[in-house]
C-alpha cells in the first residue's frame, strides 16, 4: 500500500546516506529480484493475509524470496504483514487473532525484550500503534521480545540479523490520516475502532512513538554495523 511506507525509517536511512528502493510486491518481477543483494531488506505491511496465496499469487514468490534471505541470515526487518510473512517463511503458523487490534495500546516486553533495542518501546516510554487481524506462532529458534494480551507474539528476533514487529513502530503521526481514509471500509466494520478515536489517540501518543521508534531502530541498526 502506498501509504504504508517506511515512515520514520526513511529519516533514519537518509541520515545514514542510504539509497532506498521500494519493490511493489503485487506487480514485482520476482524472478529478477535478488533477495540477497540489499544490505537491509524491509518487508512492509498491507491489508491482505500471509495465507492468501490463492487469492494473491505474488505471495508465493515473495515468500520464497524471504526464505532465501533468512537462510542467508542477512539483515531483515518485518513489519505487520511483513512480520507474518517472516514467521510463515520460518515455518510458523499464521492465523486469525482472538480479536482485531486497531489503535493505540502499550506493548508488554519480555525480559529479553528489555535487554534489546525494543526496550525503547516499553510502556513506560510510549504506546504502540496496532493494525492487524491475524497473528502467528513464535517461529522455531526465535526470541520473543514483546506482545499484547490479544496477540502474545508482537515482536521477535531470529538469527543474527532479523527483527519482526506485528505492530507499527515505524509510523509517523502526520501520515496516519492516510491510513484512516485508505482503510475506511475496514474501520466501519471494526468493533470499537473509528477515525475520531484513532485521530485523538494519535495526537496523544504519536510524537512519543516516533521518538522511541527512532531510538529502537537506530540501536538495532548500529548493533548490525549498518
Amino acid at each position: 500500500m502506498a501509504f504504508e511506507d517506511l515512515g520514520i525509517l526513511e529519516e533514519l536511512f537518509a541520515a545514514r546516506r542510504w539509497k532506498v528502493t521500494y519493490v511493489e510486491a503485487p506487480v514485482a518481477d520476482w524472478a529478477a529480484f535478488d533477495p540477497l543483494k540489499p544490505d537491509l531488506l524491509v518487508i512492509l505491511g498491507g491489508p491482505i493475509g500471509a495465507n492468501d496465496t490463492e487469492l494473491y499469487p505474488f505471495l508465493k514468490p515473495e515468500l520464497a524470496a524471504i526464505e532465501r534471505r533468512l537462510k542467508a541470515d542477512r539483515p531483515t526487518l518485518g513489519l505487520c504483514l511483513g512480520a507474518q510473512l517472516v514467521a510463515k517463511a520460518l515455518g510458523a503458523r499464521v492465523y486469525p487473532a482472538v480479536e482485531k487490534e486497531i489503535g493505540w495500546k502499550p506493548l508488554l516486553l519480555s525480559r529479553v525484550g528489555y535487554a534489546s533495542p525494543v526496550k525503547h518501546l516499553g510502556p513506560e516510554h510510549s504506546f504502540m500503534f496496532h493494525w492487524h487481524g491475524d497473528t502467528f506462532d513464535l517461529p522455531a529458534g526465535a526470541t520473543l521480545l514483546a506482545g499484547t494480551a490479544s496477540a502474545m507474539h508482537q515482536a521477535f528476533a531470529w538469527g543474527k540479523a532479523t527483527l519482526a514487529f506485528q505492530c507499527h513502530p515505524e509510523v509517523r503521526a502526520q501520515d496516519l490520516e492516510k491510513w484512516f481514509v485508505g482503510h475506511a471500509f475496514e474501520l466501519s466494520h471494526a468493533a470499537g475502532a473509528n477515525a475520531k478515536v484513532l485521530r485523538a489517540d494519535t495526537l496523544r501518543y504519536g510524537a512519543a512513538l516516533e521518538r522511541q521508534g527512532k531510538l529502537c531502530f537506530g540501536e538495532w541498526l548500529d548493533s548490525l554495523g549498518l
